[in-house]
């Protein structure tokens, strides 16, 4: 018991401890409202003129690009033109080659007797697209029909 009246309870301070602080701190402002409504001001002005400098010379360049596809426009059409055209002559070369050993057999007909009898003969008559790629590989058919697949 001796003992127990050496030790020394730990007590508060004199005075007591200081107030606790629970009231809502609102955090100071970056800039004033005036302040922040003209910088956005000024940004917003600036993003505009910009954006103008930025439309002109878009505007220019798609006038260009339009320019140069409509002039070469006849030129691509008639190179299609003629990629069809050979198409169509290789074709017909192919069937006469792969036929020759056929009696009665006439290279445009069947047998012999036109596929198409009121049709004028200097008239062309488009084949559709299985007529058109018979001699072609698989993959090109395919790819033409399939086309949006790559997009």
């Amino acid at each position: 018991m001796a003992t127990a009246e050496r030790v020394k309870q730990d007590m508060p301070p004199k005075g007591g401890y200081r107030k606790i602080n629970f009231a809502r701190v609102f955090p100071k402002p970056f800039a004033s409202s005036r302040a922040m409504v003209g910088t956005y001001l000024v940004c917003t002005g600036v993003g505009w003129y910009l954006y103008l400098l930025n439309d002109r010379l878009v505007d220019r360049y798609q006038v260009e690009s339009r320019s140069s596809l409509i002039a070469i426009t006849p030129l691509l059409d008639a190179e299609a033109d003629r990629e069809y055209l050979k198409q169509l002559r290789k074709n017909r070369e192919t069937e006469e080659k792969l036929m020759k050993n056929v009696k009665g057999w006439k290279t445009g007909t069947l047998y012999g007797e036109p596929v198409y009898k009121t049709v004028d003969k200097k008239e062309l008559i488009e084949p559709g697209l299985n007529e058109y790629y018979v001699h072609a590989p698989d993959k090109v058919l395919y790819d033409r029909v399939y086309w949006h697949k790559y997009l």
